[in-house]
């Protein structure tokens, strides 16, 4: 081919993306000089905590774009979907990321790296902010790959892949303190094969009380800017699509008790033919009728076919659902 009780402002990473804490972002104002105006508090509180700094007044690892003589400071880049590089240098890059929303929100955001060599093999860094207030900016950096001999001095290359965010009260949480709902809905990265698509949706009863499934989540499809999606037909199954896909199971009845797990797949085909294809990154997600609902981002490029089948519940065993762990704290 992927989120309400959360730590403010923490600056972590989701799936297998590397993880930027607090205490990296105390590192790069240590680093960088003073925070700049408007960045999210946290970061300055985390400064002072035993966070790593710049040793021996040492340079900034990235360094903003040079003032001509005479002139104004050069413009950062433009920035996309709220996210904007601001210094790029032979080391690491630093971005801001802001939220224009009215409420908290979770911002992932997908960089591009390459290093300054010809022939460098680029690769994507996943960075996600958490629980960022209305207005509110944080700043982060990311390590870079440095240039090989064969081009000294020249300058890594860093840009935005892409930017997904959801309401921090719809955010997924495979890990870390059970949501009030006292049920972890997420979804995993899914699998691709010759325009079939497949996404597992991922249910955990964290709670203390049994849950009832009877049938299949409840899905409504969203935009990149969050709008819903129409004209597209949500079947029961994946039996209209493919087989063996594992959207085939007929529904039942399940008694979720406290620490078991549920599975129900979303399958689809991108095929284009007349007409404009439809991209629905976000659904949102009631695991039943009455439960709260969770934004997940199955990344639904369904091309011009017009529907997207949707499996029912069925029970998973804790040891087949996808690892939650993260990778270590102010990892590049």
């Amino acid at each position: 081919m992927r989120q309400s009780e959360k730590p403010a402002t923490a600056l972590t990473a989701r799936r297998p993306a590397a993880a930027l804490t607090l205490a990296a972002v105390a590192a790069l104002l240590t680093g960088c000089g003073s925070q700049p105006a408007g960045s999210h508090p946290a970061a300055a509180e985390a400064a002072g905590a035993g966070a790593p700094t710049a040793s021996g007044g040492a340079a900034p690892c990235a360094t903003p774009r040079p003032t001509p003589a005479g002139g104004t400071p050069a413009p950062s880049r433009p920035a996309r979907d709220g996210v904007r590089i601001t210094a790029v240098g032979p080391a690491c890059a630093q971005y801001e990321v802001t939220n224009p929303n009215a409420e908290p929100y979770d911002v992932t955001v997908v960089f591009s790296r390459s290093p300054g060599a010809v022939g460098g093999a680029p690769e994507n860094v996943t960075r996600t902010v958490t629980a960022l207030a209305p207005g509110a900016t944080a700043t982060g950096q990311l390590d870079l790959p440095g240039p090989t001999p064969a081009r000294p001095g020249t300058t890594p290359q860093v840009e935005i892949v892409k930017v997904r965010s959801v309401p921090s009260v719809e955010a997924p949480q495979p890990g870390g303190p059970c949501p009030p709902s006292g049920l972890r809905l997420y979804a995993d990265d899914g699998d691709a094969a010759m325009g079939l698509r497949a996404v597992g949706l991922h249910l955990r009863n964290c709670g203390t009380a049994t849950v009832n499934l009877d049938g299949y989540p409840a899905l409504q499809l969203l935009d990149a800017e969050h709008r819903p999606v129409d004209g597209v037909r949500l079947l029961s199954g994946g039996a209209g699509i493919a087989t063996g896909t594992g959207a085939d199971t007929p529904p039942q009845k399940i008694a979720l008790r406290p620490g078991e797990g549920a599975r129900a797949t979303l399958v689809w085909r991108n095929t284009t033919g007349d007409g404009a294809p439809v991209n629905a990154p976000y659904a949102r997600v009631r695991a039943t009728a009455d439960a709260a609902p969770v934004m997940v981002t199955p990344e639904l490029d369904l091309g011009t076919t017009g529907r997207l089948g949707i499996g029912a519940w069925a029970r998973e065993d804790a040891a087949a659902q996808p690892p939650a762990t993260r990778p270590p704290a102010g990892a590049g």
